[in-house]
């Protein structure tokens, strides 16, 4: 490869070596599979939370809110995301790059990749979901003594402090009067 070409690959990715790459990976059509492969587990989230709640929720819970987020879904501006998209593709990505992207994924290779996907991502996010449903279901505990013991930590260390003690008055009600004395 000579010189002037070599500089060509290395050359900034442009919007139309992107758009040419997404082309390649059926991006719209893989979206939209991706969000398919999703929704099974989504639901299941529902389920469960319905469930769990059955006794305190209307009959209906789970069709309405399986229809909420299969709207949200079927509403998301896919072109407008693909198109946001670009200047990521363009920072990090030459021109030699997204060629030898769209080699790939044009390839028989490539192409099984882009048909598998969906699928691979589908039994990925069922065996994922309970580790991050197991996750996400001892937040809120976790995050409460955080705030308990940071709490506990400012209090301590605002005894030694007196901005700090006149913080904790005023958030507590007691500004100072014209006098600059606590009322």
């Amino acid at each position: 490869m000579n010189c002037l070409a070599q500089a060509s690959q290395d050359a900034p990715a442009t919007k139309a070596d992107v758009e040419r790459y997404l082309d390649a990976i059926h991006s719209h059509d893989m979206m939209k599979q991706m969000i398919d492969a999703m929704s099974a587990p989504l639901h299941q989230i529902v389920h469960d939370e319905f469930m769990k709640d059955e006794d305190k929720l209307p009959a209906d819970f789970e069709t309405r809110m399986n229809q909420i987020m299969d709207g949200m879904w079927k509403d998301m501006p896919f072109d407008e995301m693909m198109q946001a998209m670009v200047p990521s593709y363009e920072k990090h990505f030459t021109k030699g790059d997204m060629d030898a992207l769209v080699v790939f994924y044009s390839s028989p290779t490539g192409q099984k990749v882009l048909r598998e996907m969906p699928a691979i991502m589908s039994e990925a996010m069922q065996a994922m979901m309970p580790i991050m449903r197991k996750q996400i279901d001892g937040m809120p505990e976790r995050i409460q003594k955080q705030m308990a013991d940071m709490l506990k930590e400012s209090e301590k260390n605002s005894a030694h402090d007196p901005q700090s003690r006149q913080r904790t008055a005023l958030r507590q009600g007691h500004l100072p009067s014209a006098t600059g004395r606590l009322c």
